[in-house]
């Protein structure tokens, strides 16, 4: 393998560990909030809203049903008014932070749904507030669980920066399209490949040994 295709590679890595460390803090600033809201705002919850809850959870469900090359091509338009284009590196961060957020809701409602509920009802008992139950019980103690959600949505996420690739979305599906599909070096699209292993394991690592301290941290206390 030539130095350029070494030099192409470690680029486009770059600019998918760009494209995913963008996305997924953008999504995490919509999806958190939103999954503590969808967890909380049920008939008789914290901040029963049951009407709101059956309109977003209709939302979330409609874009995460949503196969994502399909989401891609119908959001254009909002690419273009947000990222000025709808190719690139830049363009892709649109669909993937609209891709990751209501997926990271849902895992965040997950996690918060299996904090033990006796909890809950000894900080009502001590006075708290909701919002009080929320950060001071809620959320610490789903901690752990939200940690691993965030890893799976960061493994789906390098996923799907891949797929933008097809798309002219840039990183390392592009890289493999361009160069190990169209110009048949498939010496190349083995290295995406084996590059795109190392960033899932490596990814999965982080957040399984953080997630495990997290926990041990909370049963310490």
């Amino acid at each position: 393998m030539s130095p350029e295709i070494v030099w192409l590679i470690a680029e486009a890595t770059l600019d998918t560990l760009r494209m995913v460390a963008i996305a997924i803090a953008c999504a995490t600033l919509a999806g958190v909030p939103l999954g503590v809201f969808l967890a909380t705002s049920g008939r008789g919850e914290l901040f029963a809203a049951p009407l709101f809850n059956r309109i977003i959870g209709f939302v979330v469900n409609a874009t995460r049903s949503t196969p994502f090359i399909i989401l891609v091509v119908a959001i254009i338009p909002l690419t273009r008014l947000v990222a000025g284009t709808s190719i690139g590196t830049s363009a892709a961060i649109v669909p993937l932070s609209i891709a990751a957020a209501p997926f990271i809701a849902r895992l965040v409602e997950t996690a918060i749904r299996e904090v033990d509920h006796g909890l809950v009802e000894a900080a009502r008992a001590m006075g708290a507030s909701p919002l009080q139950i929320v950060r001071k019980v809620l959320l610490p103690e789903a901690i752990p669980a939200i940690a691993l959600s965030l890893t799976l949505a960061v493994v789906s996420l390098i996923g799907y920066s891949a797929m933008v690739g097809a798309v002219g979305g840039g990183g390392l599906g592009d890289l493999g399209i361009r160069y190990g599909y169209q110009r048949f070096m498939p010496d190349v699209m083995a290295a995406v490949v084996v590059v795109l292993i190392v960033l899932v394991q490596g990814v999965q690592s982080i957040g399984d040994t953080l997630s495990r301290r997290l926990n041990k941290r909370i049963r310490q206390r």
